[in-house]
C-alpha cells in the first residue's frame, strides 16, 4: 500500500481531518487490479500456514457508520479464505441472556482459537458507541468500559491473538446515496432498515463517539486503522493489504510432521518415491 492508515497513538483524533474519498495516487480499480490479485494469493497462502501452524489467531474488527460497507468488505476481501479456518460474527442488539452478563461476555466467547481468523461485523465497541450516543451510559461508565476493553485486548494479545481494528470511513453524503440505492434496488431493498434513517440524525454524535474510541482505545497491542471507504474498490484494496501485512509479521511457516520424515517415507509402498 502507498499509505499508512494506522491512527497515531496518544493523540486526539478528529474525523473531519480525514478524507473518505482518498485513493492515494490511484485513479480507479484497474490501477490496483494486478496487485490486488497478488495480495489475494498471498492471503490464501498465509491463512493456510496460520491454520497449519496453530500458534496464532487473527481477530479483525470492522466498525463504521451504517452503509460503510462492513458486510461488503468481508464478502469481497475474505471470499478466498478457507472456510474451515474462518468465521464471521455480527453483533446486533444484545439478547436477554447477553444483557445479563458483562458487556464483553458475548464477544469473548466468539474470539478465534489459534490457527483461525475471525471477523467481527461490529463488536464490543458498540457498547461505547450507541450507548453513549443515546445516553444509556454516562462519561464515567464509558471511561470504565474503555479500560476494560484495553485490558481485554491485552489479554487476547497475550494469548497470541493479533487484533486488527478497522474503521471504514465514509461521508454523510455517501451514506444517504447508499440508503437511496437500497430503497430502489430490488437486490438490496431487503437490507433497508428504517432505523438507518433515524440513526442518521445522530451523525455528529456518532462521529464524536468514534473519536472518543480512537483516542482512548488505540493501543500498541490493538491499534486502529482508518480506511477511506467512499470508493469501494480502494477500501477493499487497503483492507486486503492490512490483512496480508498483519499475517506477514508473524513469520508463518508450515510445521514439520510429528513423525520423522524418514519414518514417513518408510510407510510408502515398495517402489514408491516421493515427488
Amino acid at each position: 500500500m502507498s499509505r499508512n492508515y494506522k491512527l497515531p497513538r496518544d493523540k486526539k483524533i478528529k474525523l473531519s481531518q480525514f478524507d473518505p474519498d482518498d485513493t492515494a495516487s490511484f485513479k480507479d480499480k484497474d490501477e490496483v487490479a494486478e496487485h490486488y490479485a497478488k495480495l489475494k494469493e498471498e492471503l490464501t497462502e498465509l491463512q493456510d500456514m496460520l491454520f497449519a501452524e496453530k500458534k496464532h489467531s487473527l481477530l479483525i474488527i470492522f466498525q463504521g457508520m451504517d452503509c460503510s460497507g462492513k458486510d461488503g468488505v468481508i464478502k469481497k476481501v475474505l471470499s478466498g479464505v478457507n472456510p474451515q479456518g474462518f468465521k464471521v460474527n455480527s453483533f446486533k442488539k444484545p439478547t436477554i441472556e447477553e444483557s445479563a452478563h458483562d458487556f464483553l461476555w458475548r464477544a469473548h466467547k466468539e474470539t478465534p482459537e489459534r490457527g483461525f481468523i475471525t471477523a467481527f461485523n461490529r463488536s464490543y465497541y458498540e457498547d461505547v458507541l450507541i450507548t453513549r450516543v443515546h445516553n444509556q451510559i454516562d462519561d464515567e461508565e464509558a471511561e470504565k468500559r474503555f479500560k476494560h476493553i484495553k485490558s481485554f485486548e491485552k489479554l487476547l494479545a497475550d494469548h497470541d491473538t493479533i487484533i486488527l481494528k478497522i474503521f471504514l470511513h465514509i461521508s454523510k453524503d455517501f451514506q444517504i446515496q447508499k440508503i437511496e440505492e437500497r430503497l430502489h434496488n430490488p437486490a438490496k431493498k431487503w437490507k433497508f432498515d428504517p432505523s438507518d434513517l433515524l440513526e442518521r440524525n445522530y451523525w455528529d454524535a456518532y462521529q464524536k463517539a468514534y473519536e472518543g474510541v480512537f483516542t482512548n482505545c488505540n493501543s500498541k497491542e490493538a491499534p486502529w486503522h482508518l480506511v477511506p471507504a467512499n470508493n469501494r474498490w480502494y477500501r477493499d484494496y487497503v483492507v486486503l493489504g492490512l490483512l496480508v501485512d498483519a499475517l506477514k509479521k508473524l513469520s508463518l511457516s508450515y510445521p514439520d510432521p510429528e513423525i520423522p520424515m524418514e519414518d514417513l517415507i518408510g510407510l510408502l509402498p515398495m517402489g514408491s518415491k516421493p515427488k
